[in-house]
């Protein structure tokens, strides 16, 4: 079983809730039928409005969240009925193979399949700093940066999703696609999201400890950053 990553954009004559709606019905539904083993889909929508300021754009025009797809075989053959099925439901995709790990899973805020998962997911788009090698770069992010993004954000789920090839025409450049879920009070409240709520002292440490962890491989001008919210349609599992 393979890991789709497919990022889309919405059509500017679509209105953000139809748009949110289509993905996590209609178009969830068609994905089942084709066969997926499990699927989630992460949107922009109403519910996550609170945590605009938490955006960062580099991408023009941004993307409007992501539908992951676990498949059988990504092998192009296999996997062209989806890609059909997600083009015809967006106005733009790229699709991505990654390899996915989970250094936190949601234990906290489980959802029943299909619905929203409480609190809001972050995606990060990461890009890999030129000045650091492939293999220099995931030991620093995986066996430095994991640990300090743990103990010092208030995330209840995180998913490292290392992208392995692009799979469509004229997709973006990625290295990784990040996934964090964070509860409500995180969307507006920094000591929240930081795990410091009211304590300045301990929100200062833990942002400047995951601040000068992110600088070691990130580079800022290159990152996009969107809040979402999870539907996990069907967990991967079942």
């Amino acid at each position: 079983m393979e890991k789709v990553i497919y990022i889309v954009w919405r059509d500017s004559q679509t209105e953000p809730g139809e748009f949110a709606r289509r993905l996590r019905t209609t178009l969830a539904d068609k994905l089942l039928a084709l066969g997926a083993r499990g699927l989630q889909v992460n949107v922009a929508d109403d519910a996550v409005l609170p945590a605009a300021g938490l955006r960062q754009a580099n991408t023009r025009p941004q993307m409007d969240g992501l539908v992951s797809v676990w498949m059988d075989s990504a092998i192009d053959r296999q996997r062209q009925p989806f890609d059909q099925a997600i083009a015809a439901a967006v106005g733009r995709m790229a699709g991505y193979l990654v390899t996915e790990s989970q250094p936190i899973r949601n234990t906290r805020f489980p959802a029943a399949p299909g619905e929203r998962t409480p609190g809001f997911a972050q995606l990060a788009f990461l890009t890999r700093p030129p000045r650091l090698t492939p293999q220099a770069w995931l030991d620093i992010w995986h066996n430095h940066h994991t640990p300090v993004a743990v103990e010092t954000q208030d995330n209840f789920l995180y998913v490292q999703n290392v992208v392995v090839r692009p799979l469509t025409y004229a997709a973006p450049h990625y290295d990784a696609i990040v996934e964090e879920g964070f509860p409500d009070a995180a969307m507006t409240d920094p000591q929240a999201f930081f795990d410091a709520a009211g304590d300045e002292d301990k929100f200062q440490r833990n942002l400047q400890a995951m601040m000068e962890s992110c600088q070691r491989f990130i580079d800022f001008d290159k990152i996009d950053v969107i809040p979402t919210s999870q539907y996990l349609v069907r967990p991967a599992a079942a």
